[in-house]
């Protein structure tokens, strides 16, 4: 899978399946992106491969005080994914918005949902988390969205 950024300065490609896809409600994430939750496909970052130029690291802050590198088209400025202390940059958090066919990619797991927007409603049959533990359908723990 491939994708990039709006004026296609930066591209990458996808190899294999994402880690886990999750929404992320916080309100660190509703700020950054201006809409309701970031939607996140983890990536191992050797599993991104660079396609175009490169994106210009940007550090913001983040709730939990350690920041966020977001790499992002030096024309456009669109991001296209994150890294975070947490998982430092062996794991990249791709916008799933930015892949060239975003559908392959919905949420396995809603994330934060504790502040959620009170008007969207998250389907039934969507894992929940109401912090940033999550748990799959099968019950096996995932990756915390370490960015917060």
């Amino acid at each position: 899978m491939e994708g990039g950024c709006t004026c296609r300065h930066v591209r990458y490609r996808l190899n294999g399946r994402p880690m886990i896809v999750h929404a992320c409600h916080c309100t660190w994430c509703q700020r950054e992106t201006g809409t309701v939750h970031a939607l996140n496909a983890m990536y191992e970052a050797e599993r991104v491969e660079h396609l175009a130029a490169e994106p210009e690291i940007i550090v913001t802050p983040s709730a939990s005080g350690k920041g966020q590198r977001i790499a992002r088209c030096p024309i456009c400025k669109v991001a296209v994914w994150s890294n975070y202390p947490g998982s430092g940059p062996a794991v990249r958090f791709v916008r799933v918005g930015t892949m060239d066919d975003p559908s392959q990619c919905p949420p396995d797991v809603h994330i934060f949902t504790s502040t959620k927007q009170p008007w969207v409603t998250l389907p039934r049959a969507h894992a929940r988390s109401p912090s940033s533990t999550t748990s799959t359908r099968s019950g096996r723990k995932r990756p915390r969205n370490a960015g917060g």
